[in-house]
């Protein structure tokens, strides 16, 4: 295989980029979906993204309006701004989904992820475990003499940026809840 040195800047074309300079480039995208809390929606929706071959990053679930027994679906996926179009429509023809919102394209929105660590270790690690968790505002709701479980939520950036940290100190083990997101404003 040939190796390819581009220099910055530079607007000469190599016959081994093999990229179409017309593709789209693909990008996440959050996406809300009010359904009928109602036995195999679930299924439904998440057999339109896996039969497609759509991968999901993130996906939340729960029931919003109780007497209207409704439930809004979080998924974070990637594409391009065509197959994110193709995927809305296709959610919107499923018959127990009653609104599909792109919250990466309607403007802006808020997106948080609750996610615990298990981090063991002892002496430095410890301690540098313990100042890490203060600076990013992480509460330890778990503890032992070797280990603590740490409480943290932000962005998907911040726990992907604390989970960095934790690796070397002892990380052992990571839950997270998935993105939760709502567009700001009236």
């Amino acid at each position: 295989m040939a190796a390819l040195n581009i220099k910055k800047g530079s607007s000469s074309h190599s016959a081994y980029d093999l990229r179409d300079p017309h593709a789209q480039v693909e990008s996440s995208h959050t996406l809300a979906v009010l359904v009928d809390n109602e036995a195999g929606v679930l299924a439904r929706v998440i057999g339109l993204f896996s039969g497609r071959g759509y991968n999901i990053d993130s996906l939340t679930v729960a029931e919003v309006d109780h007497k209207g027994h409704r439930s809004r679906i979080t998924i974070v996926t990637r594409g391009s701004l065509a197959v994110i179009d193709q995927i809305k429509a296709q959610l919107g023809r499923i018959v127990p989904v009653h609104e599909v919102h792109d919250l990466t394209v309607e403007g802006r929105a808020v997106e948080r992820e609750l996610a615990l660590f298990k981090v063991a270790g002892t002496g430095e690690k410890r301690v540098e475990a313990l100042r890490l968790a203060d600076i990013f505002r992480a509460s330890v709701v778990d503890s032992t003499l070797e280990s603590f479980v740490f409480e943290i939520t932000g962005t998907p950036e911040k726990i992907d940026a604390f989970a960095d940290l934790m690796r070397p100190l002892g990380l052992i083990d990571v839950a997270r809840t998935g993105v939760a997101a709502l567009s700001r404003g009236v």
